[in-house]
């Protein structure tokens, strides 16, 4: 439920090592929220989200459970005044790992502009740095919101490969997207609409002009 309103209602799914979940459906239909209480940002009003058989929304489960999440949506966290290979690198201070960003970002087609500032990149340069920013942190569990947006051909075929690799070694990614992405053996969710709930009484008051 959000502001009152139900968003998804009747969800059920399983995923295993390897395993990869496209989410489709109209605008509106809360491919972002499902994406949303699978990291944790907020609780579902009903049901449970295991991972290894455990709640995520206990406190000691969900500290091990982020740890095993990698999160691309449509806002980047791009540092603008950072070169392309500083925004990588960052990451992997944070991670406490080094080495993989180079070899992300070349893989991403942006090798040759490592030394750049980060303000110089296209829309769709941005889109691969957040890709090469997902290789280098390596975590086991991929939830990608649209993460085909603004992708040439090549990149949604880079983005394809990725994916296979990631699912060979065991990888795990959930994809929520209105575009075609060609995941194999993947399952397929597609959410309902979503249509208002009806105007209750107490709605009708709050808007009327009563003084």
């Amino acid at each position: 439920m959000r502001n009152a309103q139900q968003i998804l209602r009747h969800v059920n799914v399983s995923l295993h090592d390897g395993g990869a979940l496209v989410l489709t459906g109209t605008n509106g239909s809360g491919k972002s929220t499902f994406l949303r209480m699978l990291a944790g940002f907020s609780k579902p009003s009903a049901g449970e989200i295991l991972w290894n058989g455990h709640d995520i929304t206990q406190s000691g489960i969900f500290q091990q459970y982020k740890l095993q999440l990698n999160w691309i949506s449509l806002k980047d966290a791009i540092k603008e005044r950072f070169t392309v290979l500083d925004n990588v690198q960052w990451f992997e201070l944070l991670e406490n790992k080094i080495g993989k960003a180079q070899p992300a970002l070349e893989l991403m087609g942006l090798g040759r502009l490592v030394k750049e500032k980060s303000r110089m990149l296209s829309m769709g340069q941005r889109k691969r740095l957040q890709l090469a920013r997902l290789l280098a942190i390596d975590r086991p569990i991929w939830l990608l919101d649209e993460p085909s947006v603004a992708l040439d051909d090549e990149g949604v075929r880079l983005l394809e490969y990725i994916i296979a690799e990631h699912r060979k070694k065991g990888g795990i990614v959930i994809v929520a997207t209105h575009l075609p992405i060609d995941i194999e053996d993947a399952m397929i969710l597609r959410l309902p609409p979503r249509f208002p709930r009806k105007m209750t009484l107490i709605d009708m008051l709050d808007r009327a002009d009563i003084s």
